[in-house]
């Protein structure tokens, strides 16, 4: 994966509740209380990756990106946490892989890897 195919993930991924652009991603089925697909959460890990490397030592953000970036942290654990006060019985790890995308996020923001 590219950094241009990084980002396109990254963008439709994190904007895919506002978009309504497909069911089969993250924050969509989280939002119908469905875990998600095989392989999703390691193909945005590692899209996170590489866009860090793209854009360490950068001073400016694509605010696109840094909406995207930020609905990815913030809704998955908001509609993970709903879920589990609605009764949605999760995968055991994936309170760990949302975390681990929220640390993500937030080490590109640092400009500092911390996962």
């Amino acid at each position: 994966m590219n950094y241009q195919e990084a980002y396109d993930l990254l963008i439709e991924r994190g904007t895919a509740l506002q978009n309504l652009v497909s069911d089969d991603n993250l924050l969509s089925r989280l939002n119908q209380g469905k875990p998600p697909l095989p392989g999703e959460v390691t193909a945005i890990l590692l899209a996170l990756k590489i866009v860090f490397e793209e854009l360490q030592n950068q001073t400016n953000l694509d605010r696109n990106l840094g909406l995207a970036l930020h609905l990815l942290a913030f809704e998955s654990q908001r509609l993970f946490e709903a879920g589990r006060s609605a009764g949605v019985s999760w995968p055991p790890l994936l309170k760990e892989d949302l975390q681990r995308i929220a640390a993500s996020v937030a080490s590109i923001f640092a400009d500092e890897w911390r996962v």
